[in-house]
């Protein structure tokens, strides 16, 4: 394979250049600190099943949310930009990627789509910062798919507060967050609504989740409320319906469908560093067309998932947001991920199960990616409903 001279070894089609030279410096700042000092940290933390914490702060004073070279003069950095810093953070590491979005993606969208003026005005600094930090949290021990009807997690209105009774599950970077977007149904109308409850307020018990195989790094926790009291001005004033909150995921489900692309990505570029440097029956293992052919299935695969990502975000820059078209992303991207890990597996033998050459993280940690934001067949159906005009579920 000839070298490739692009900012990204695996962007064959050289989506990159469509960024601007401030947006790839800031990537390229960004890349700098996950080289040095994010990446000779992963294999141990995944193996221990903890999180690296001494990374935050070099991501967080990066200001990868508000870089001052693409807000000068009130500017807001564009959406490609936003989407390469997922595909650049997912291509080092999914957990990693995850954490980061926790934040600048999930929350962020939660309280800037779901908050009044007032509270957007209030708050949107502080997150860009991680002065203010928060998690999205929606999925219930019992509920996951079934969510939008099966909400459990209860809200009673009582003079000027909220009391808050329920269950939360895999909320990934609960532990470090100072407040957790709770969404819950309430009572009196039966609509769900949303509430920023404070990860230390009375009731609120938080459970790390253990024995997982995938993203192992990220700490996700059960979450238990029990009679948790909200004052009526942490509520967030515009989601009052699941269709408010199905609004915030068809925003959410580009990010997953970056991370998803950035970590084929990180699994190609492992694999081809590997076969390069390996020699078997006295030849490069690079020089075998088997391998070159599942290396070429993995290319297009990667670029596959840029070209539809890029175009989507590129509609939703242009006011274009439609739950079938994230969907349809977040479903494609994850299925041809799924195959991407699973030929580097392959091409690295048994060299691939062990951390030291990457792939088996990633392998792993793909598992998690491509349930999470909505499983491959609740997109399919929600990309079926489209097509057909008919919902195969309820």
């Amino acid at each position: 394979m000839q070298e490739q001279t692009g900012f990204y070894p695996s962007d064959q089609y050289g989506f990159s250049t469509l960024l601007s030279e401030a947006e790839l410096a800031v990537l390229g700042r960004l890349r700098a600190v996950l080289d040095q000092q994010v990446k000779p940290l992963l294999a141990d933390y995944w193996e221990q099943g903890e999180f690296p914490y001494q990374i935050t702060k070099p991501l967080f004073d990066l200001r990868l949310m508000d870089p001052e070279e693409l807000t000068a003069g009130g500017a807001v950095p564009g959406g490609l930009y936003t989407g390469f810093r997922n595909f650049e953070l997912a291509r080092t590491d999914a957990s990693v990627a995850t954490f980061y979005n926790a934040q600048s993606g999930l929350f962020r969208t939660t309280v800037n789509l779901g908050g009044s003026d007032e509270q957007v005005a209030r708050l949107d600094p502080l997150i860009r910062s991680f002065e203010y930090k928060g998690v999205f949290s929606l999925t219930e021990p019992d509920h996951g798919s079934d969510i939008a009807g099966g909400l459990a997690t209860s809200a009673r209105r009582d003079g000027g507060d909220w009391v808050i009774n329920g269950h939360k599950r895999w909320i990934g970077g609960a532990v470090s967050a100072d407040v957790l977007a709770v969404f819950a149904r309430d009572e009196a109308d039966g609509q769900v609504k949303a509430f920023l409850v404070p990860t230390d307020a009375p009731g609120v018990k938080l459970s790390k989740i253990h024995r997982k195989t995938a993203l192992r790094m990220m700490q996700n926790s059960d979450i238990t409320l029990t009679n948790v009291r909200v004052p009526e001005s942490e509520r967030l004033q515009r989601v009052n319906s699941f269709a408010d909150v199905a609004g915030l995921l068809r925003n959410m489900r580009s990010d997953v469908a970056w991370i998803a692309a950035g970590l084929q990505a990180g699994a190609y570029e492992a694999a081809v560093r590997y076969v390069m440097g390996r020699e078997q029956f006295g030849k490069p293992l690079a020089s075998f067309q088997l391998v070159q052919e599942k290396l070429a299935t993995m290319l297009g695969n990667v670029t596959s998932s840029l070209g539809m990502v890029v175009r989507l975000t590129q509609q939703q820059e242009a006011g274009i947001f439609k739950d079938e078209n994230s969907a349809l992303a977040k479903m494609f991207t994850c299925a041809r991920m799924r195959e991407t890990v699973a030929l580097a597996r392959e091409l690295v033998g048994g060299n691939g199960i062990t951390l030291d050459t990457d792939v088996a993280r990633f392998h792993a940690d793909a598992e998690a990616v491509y349930s999470y934001e909505g499983t491959h067949e609740i997109n399919a159906l929600i990309v079926g409903r489209a097509i057909t005009g008919t919902g195969a579920f309820r």
